[in-house]
């Protein structure tokens, strides 16, 4: 169906992406994690991309507590839904990323 819409599944597994301030409007209070429903809402560019996107909201971690389990349920839960969606995202703290990526990459 060529006028069917792309879906991409954004898979949210923690970083500074994934977290809002504890008070609303207060940029000096702590981060935290967030559901990316209540995150998205900062976002209102998402509702014009010219594609559907779907939430995946996993465990949030610290990058720096990234390890082999975690990208095993990472891969998972993209092999889950692979005949379901066009692309993957993974939202992810800066500090592991290559190393994310990396080891997803050797998981086909």
């Amino acid at each position: 169906m060529p006028n069917e819409k792309k879906k991409v599944l954004m898979l949210c597994t923690g970083g500074t992406i994934t977290m809002l301030h504890k008070e609303d409007g207060n940029l000096l209070s702590p981060l935290e994690p967030a559901k990316w429903e209540k995150i998205g809402e900062n976002f209102p560019a998402f509702k014009s991309l010219p594609f559907h996107v779907d939430t995946s909201d996993m465990e949030p971690i610290d990058s720096s507590d990234m390890n082999p389990q975690f990208w095993l349920r990472i891969a998972k839960e993209i092999s889950d839904h692979y005949s379901n969606y066009d692309g993957f995202v993974v939202l992810h703290g800066t500090d592991t990323m290559t190393y994310t990526a990396t080891a997803l990459s050797f998981f086909s």
